[in-house]
């Protein structure tokens, strides 16, 4: 934060944008990039911002995860195919593309519910060969 209150503070004395980007390692995009910031924010604008998304495209809603969870505990020894199709019968409104046997895998996954290695779980998530095919 120090570093660009400083390369704001130069800016805002009359400094040219080209000199000061070359001096602080920056495009001169970035520079106009933290200068907008800092007059739409202030100085909050400078601080270091998270890096993490603010969504997940692929993100089921938690209402569905809840229930691949649930039918996990309550089937403990079935994997992500037979889940996903007691899923898609149990929802109708669920349309069958909607729910892929892949998210099923992660869910259970992220829940740390597969029973084997963490390269297990990497290797059931994968796509099915040998004539087994996905759903």
């Amino acid at each position: 934060m120090e570093e660009r209150l400083r390369f704001v503070v130069r800016l805002l004395e009359g400094e040219a944008m080209s000199d000061l980007a070359r001096e602080f390692g920056i495009s001169r995009k970035t520079g106009y990039k933290i200068l907008n910031r800092y007059r739409e924010h202030g100085l909050e604008a400078l601080c270091d911002r998270s890096r993490r998304p603010w969504r997940y495209a692929n993100q089921l809603p938690l209402q569905v995860e809840s229930l691949i969870v649930g039918a996990k505990k309550e089937r403990p020894h079935w994997g992500a195919r037979k889940i996903r199709e007691l899923l898609v019968k149990r929802l109708a409104r669920v349309a069958e593309d909607a729910l892929a046997r892949y998210q099923v895998c992660q869910t259970q996954s992220r829940n740390r519910q597969n029973t084997g290695a963490a390269d297990d779980a990497a290797e059931v998530c994968s796509t099915d060969k040998g004539g087994h095919g996905g759903l």
